[in-house]
C-alpha cells in the first residue's frame, strides 16, 4: 500500500479523536480534574472523612487516565498526520512501514476509548464481588464451576486487574461447589456484569467410565463492590454468625484455622463467607462488606424491577435458563444466546480470552434489537 492510500485512514483517526473528545467530554474532564485535585489538597480530608478521600482519590485516577489516554492519542495522530505528510513528500519505503504501525496502534487505542462510550450503568466503574455456584449436573457441574473460576482469574489477570478470593467451597468428588472473589479495576463491574448468569458446558465427561457426553451447568452472580457503602445499614440483631474451619480447595490462599465466618442476613436469607483472610476479625469485615454489597445489588433490583434488574438472571443454574452455551464435544464452540456471538476457539475462552463477549454484551444492552458489535 502506498502511503497516499493511507490517506482515508489518517483522515477517519483524526474524526475517531474528535468523536473520542466528545462522548468522553473532555472540557468536563479538564475541569472535573482542577475541581478533584483542589479537594484533594485539602489536608484535614483523610482525617475528617476517609471515605470520602477514597471516593475522590479513585475519582481522580479515573479521570486522570482518561485525560491521559486522550493526550496522547492526539500526539500519536498528529505523528501520524506528519508521517504522511513525509511519505507524499519522499519515496521512502520506511516511512510507509512506520505510519501503517502507527495507525493499527491509534486504531487499537481508539478503540479501547470507544468501548468506554458502552458503560452506561450507574456502577459500571465499580470493582465487582463475584460468586460462582455448581448447578445441575453434579461432578460436572463441580469441576465446570472450577473451570469457570480459572477462567474469570485469567481475564483478570489478562486485564491487570486485582482479585482477591474470599471463599472456595470445596466439591463432594472433583471440582468447587462455590466460590466468591473480588475483582479490583476500573469497568469490573461493568465488564463481569456481562457474564451474570446461568452458564452450560457440554463434553465427554472425565467422570464417565464409559466416555458418554454430559451437560453440566453453573451459576454466575455479580454485584457492584465498594470499600464502604454508607446507604446500607446492618444491625447485629439481623445477622447470624458461624465460624468454622475452611477446608476448601485453593491451595496457599485457604486458612485452615478455626477463623473462617459466615454470616447469615437474617430478614433476607442473604449468606456470605469468608475463610481467606489473616484472622476471624479479618474474615468478618470482608464478610461484611460482601453482605452490604449484596443488600445494596437487592435494593437497587427492587428499585428497579419495572424496568431491570441490575444483577441479570437469578434463575436456577439448570436446563432452559443458560445465557451462554460452551460445546467441547461432538463439536467445538461457544456462544452467547443474548447477543449470537459465538467463536469456535473454546480453548482461548476458557483460558480468559472473553473480552469479545464482554463487549458484544454491552452493545447487546445499549441495543437489544442488534445481534452484532
Amino acid at each position: 500500500m502506498a502511503v497516499n492510500e493511507h490517506r482515508d485512514q489518517v483522515e477517519r483517526a483524526r474524526a475517531r479523536l474528535v468523536d473520542a473528545e466528545g462522548y468522553l467530554a473532555l472540557d468536563h474532564i479538564v475541569s472535573e480534574k482542577d475541581r478533584l485535585e483542589t479537594e484533594m489538597s485539602d489536608p484535614a480530608l483523610w482525617t475528617d472523612d476517609p471515605a470520602k478521600a477514597r471516593t475522590i482519590g479513585a475519582a481522580l485516577a479515573a479521570v486522570n487516565d482518561d485525560l491521559s489516554a486522550l493526550t496522547t492519542l492526539r500526539s500519536k495522530v498528529e505523528d501520524a498526520e506528519t508521517l504522511f505528510e513525509m511519505g507524499m513528500e519522499e519515496a521512502d519505503e520506511s516511512i510507509e512501514v512506520e505510519l501503517t504501525d502507527a495507525l493499527a496502534d491509534i486504531d487499537r487505542r481508539l478503540s479501547e476509548l470507544e468501548m468506554q462510550s458502552l458503560f452506561s450503568g450507574e456502577y459500571d466503574q465499580s470493582d465487582a464481588v463475584c460468586e460462582i455456584h455448581s448447578g445441575a449436573g453434579g461432578v460436572d457441574a463441580q469441576d465446570w464451576a472450577q473451570m469457570m473460576l480459572r477462567m474469570y482469574m485469567r481475564w483478570a489477570e489478562r486485564r491487570g486487574f486485582d482479585v482477591e478470593v474470599d471463599e472456595v467451597t470445596e466439591g463432594n468428588e472433583a471440582g468447587i461447589s462455590s466460590a466468591t472473589f473480588i475483582v479490583k479495576g476500573r469497568y469490573a463491574y461493568g465488564l463481569l456484569h456481562a457474564e451474570a448468569g446461568t452458564h452450560r458446558l457440554v463434553r465427554i465427561s472425565p467422570f464417565d467410565s464409559q466416555a458418554r457426553r454430559q451437560t453440566s451447568f453453573a451459576g454466575f452472580t455479580v454485584a457492584p463492590f465498594m470499600e464502604d457503602i454508607p446507604d446500607v445499614v446492618i444491625e447485629e440483631k439481623d445477622i447470624r454468625v458461624d465460624t468454622y474451619r475452611a477446608t476448601g480447595a485453593g491451595g496457599q490462599h485457604i486458612n485452615t484455622t478455626d477463623s473462617a465466618i459466615r454470616i447469615t442476613h437474617l430478614p433476607t436469607g442473604i449468606v456470605v463467607t469468608c475463610q481467606n483472610q489473616r484472622s476471624q476479625i479479618q474474615n468478618r469485615a470482608r464478610a461484611m462488606q460482601v453482605l452490604a454489597a449484596k443488600l445494596a445489588e437487592r435494593a437497587r433490583e427492587e428499585r428497579l424491577a419495572q424496568v431491570a434488574s441490575i444483577a441479570g438472571p437469578t434463575s436456577a443454574a439448570a436446563w432452559g435458563n443458560q445465557i451462554r452455551s460452551y460445546v467441547l464435544a461432538p463439536y467445538q464452540m461457544v456462544k452467547d444466546l443474548r447477543t449470537q456471538h459465538e467463536t469456535a476457539k473454546v480453548d482461548a475462552v476458557l483460558d480468559g480470552d472473553i473480552e469479545e463477549f464482554m463487549e458484544a454484551w454491552l452493545h447487546w444492552r445499549r441495543d437489544p434489537t442488534s445481534n452484532s458489535v
